[in-house]
């Protein structure tokens, strides 16, 4: 079973940084597309940015564009989420995912059952 372990989350004033980590148990260019979620207090799960193994393209959602930047290193099989510029509005519980279904589509679209695992997350709080 894939394991996924998030990291650096923590406390920040706004407009500050965090870079987050997720380390991948296994190879992480076996994967179709790894992704990073987020869920604030009362909201639903969102996707943030994803990652596509093959070209290494990525998509971003629209409240992140410009501020964050998704990245993967193969060689250590580690995901990241450089994350600038944050905002309050950026509270919350950020998740790692990644489908070795190679299922194909938009990951960062996907529900829960669509990415076969995730990591426990890191939070991550924003203050003004």
């Amino acid at each position: 079973q894939v394991q996924l372990v998030e990291s650096g989350g923590g406390s920040v004033q706004a407009g500050g940084s965090l870079r987050l980590s997720c380390a991948a148990s296994e190879y992480t260019y076996s994967s179709y597309c790894m992704a990073w979620f987020r869920q604030a207090p009362g909201k639903e799960r969102e996707g943030v940015a994803a990652i596509y193994t093959g070209g290494d393209t990525t998509n971003y959602a629209d409240s992140v564009k410009g501020r964050f930047t998704i990245s993967l290193d193969n060689a250590k099989n580690t995901l990241y989420l450089q994350m600038n510029s944050l905002k309050p509005e950026d509270t919350a519980m950020y998740y790692c995912a990644a489908d070795y279904e190679h299922l194909g589509g938009d990951c960062l679209r996907r529900g829960y059952n669509g990415m076969g695992y995730w990591g426990k997350g890191t939070l991550v709080t924003v203050s003004s």
